[in-house]
């Protein structure tokens, strides 16, 4: 990391904010977490260890010690280079808390938002314009501490801290992605919405179960697009014409194909039916999760350094 960020806050301790705070605690910066929970010491204490299991090389106690809590806001923010905020998805919400925040945080603090859904625009439209200029989404996709993307969504923020944020969040060993417009859940999650639409349809319909098309996607989609992205995918795909013999012989029926996707409701059956089949291919309750988590977050980070491996034609197996 570079030396130049020390302190840090993350303001909100659910699930993505003490995910952030064990990113930013490994990455060498002192962290202080602030949540009006009564519970929040145990609450940190009792995710630290889950979190360094997914964080190749993390301590516990070495985590543990980098991190304060505190339920004041004002006291943990009073001198955070960075603010991570994780509150509720609500806008007058955010509102009010980046209100409180850009009070007692200093004047050249980077006001960061994990909305997964809400523009920087909206959130700081009633704030000074200095503050305003200062804030920006910096959007995780979940597990934060696993998984490489940051989108950075800026609102009116000034050019010199987007850079700056960016920088900053590549230097945590994130990747980070500037979107260029500000569109309602950004993109990572507007995909996502797109292929779990389709997916509810299809197992509406009965053509496959929630398991099978979990099957499915890994065994095609899911390992496709962890290696080359759709349009690379297409392009490849077109062999030595791509992506422009692609559009000529299969973009036709593509697009007819458009119109036949699924609009499925989400009304109780549905909902019954979907939780009912992945409740019992996965499990369900506290222990359930943890044990599909601590397996995902294994694939996934198996999978972090074999890509960065080729990348940087290092070996991946060391």
């Amino acid at each position: 990391m570079n030396p130049k960020w020390t302190n840090v806050a993350v303001v909100g301790a659910g699930t993505i904010g003490l995910a952030w705070a064990a990113l930013f605690a490994n990455a060498g910066l002192q962290v202080r977490v602030t949540d009006p929970r009564d519970d929040l010491d145990e609450a940190i204490d009792d995710a630290l260890p889950m979190l360094a299991e997914s964080i190749p090389g993390a301590e516990v106690a070495e985590l543990r010690n980098r991190i304060d809590a505190t339920d004041d806001l004002a006291k943990a923010v009073e001198n955070a280079q960075l603010v991570q905020e994780n509150g509720p998805e609500r806008l007058e919400f955010k509102q009010q808390l980046f209100a409180e925040i850009a009070r007692h945080a200093p004047g050249e603090a980077i006001l960061a938002s994990s909305s997964s859904g809400i523009v920087a625009s909206a959130i700081a439209a009633e704030l000074p314009e200095e503050v305003a200029a200062r804030l920006l989404i910096a959007h995780p996709f979940n597990p934060p501490q696993v998984v490489p993307l940051v989108e950075i969504v800026p609102g009116t923020t000034a050019e010199a801290v987007v850079q700056e944020a960016i920088a900053f969040y590549r230097d945590l060993g994130k990747t980070p992605v500037r979107i260029h417009k500000e569109v309602d859940g950004f993109v990572a999650n507007r995909l996502q919405s797109t292929i779990l639409r389709e997916s509810i349809s299809l197992v509406q319909q009965g053509v496959v179960s929630a398991e099978e098309l979990d099957t499915v996607v890994k065994a095609s989609l899911g390992g496709r697009y962890a290696t080359i992205g759709p349009f690379e995918s297409f392009h490849l795909g077109g062999g030595p014409g791509g992506i422009r013999h692609m559009m000529a012989h299969l973009g036709v029926g593509m697009a007819d194909r458009w119109a036949e996707l699924g609009r499925p409701e989400l009304d109780e059956p549905t909902i019954t039916s979907i939780v009912e089949q992945t409740e019992a291919a996965y499990g369900a309750g506290p222990e359930a999760y943890r044990e599909r988590a601590r397996i995902r977050d294994r694939k996934h980070n198996a999978l972090n350094n074999a890509l960065f491996g080729i990348e940087t034609g290092a070996d991946a197996t060391n």
